[in-house]
């Protein structure tokens, strides 16, 4: 079950790199983040972790519900652009994706064993994170800019989780302050936006 829901994971963020509209790009975000809330529930469950468990819910309820709403709601106040066309090409898209997952694959196979972690999760860690990376590259305009962030830091997540038994509370809840301080930093950008497009 954790399988499905770490590839669900996977593909919710490539087809993000394949959105040309804003509030699909949201919708697919939210969709990685509800698979990530899940992924994390299922392994606290495996591992009768607590912590992890409410982190989970906390990770479906803040990413996967509040934070795309807040992103709708402050494109909508600020007119930003619906239309979010990425500078690399389908074409190049479809070789580009497929050769960084199996790159990651061939990167992970050395350090996995030091670790202790599942192979496979810790490379399709990987992978999302260079995907987002290349989420934020392929946009000029701020909003695919920021999804491909925060999906970023959905990647790191993840790889905590897989790559290690668990992460202490403690540091759990400074990653969703840095979350939070993320969203007014948001706020400040799409008004720079708004301010460009005048």
């Amino acid at each position: 079950m954790i399988d499905f829901f770490i590839g669900l994971f996977l593909a919710n963020l490539i087809i993000a790199l394949f959105t040309t509209r804003l509030y699909r790009l949201l919708v697919w975000y939210s969709l990685n983040s509800i698979s990530l809330g899940i992924t994390a529930i299922l392994i606290g469950k495996n591992l009768h972790d607590v912590a992890m468990i409410i982190t989970g819910s906390i990770t479906i309820l803040l990413k996967g519900i509040v934070v795309p709403y807040v992103l709708k709601i402050l494109s909508k106040r600020f007119i930003l652009k619906r239309q979010v066309q990425p500078n690399i090409k389908t074409p190049y898209s479809v070789m580009l994706i497929p050769a960084v997952i199996v790159f990651t694959f061939y990167l992970t196979a050395p350090i996995v064993h030091m670790i202790g972690g599942n192979q496979n999760y810790v490379a399709i860690s990987i992978a999302s994170m260079f995907l987002s990376l290349i989420l934020m590259l392929e946009h000029k305009h701020i909003a695919p800019k920021i999804v491909g962030f925060l999906s970023m830091e959905n990647a790191l997540f993840l790889l905590s989780i897989s790559a290690t038994n668990g992460m202490p509370m403690l540091i759990e809840l400074g990653i969703f302050f840095d979350l939070l301080m993320a969203i007014v930093v948001i706020n400040l950008l799409f008004k720079k936006e708004e301010m460009q497009n005048v």
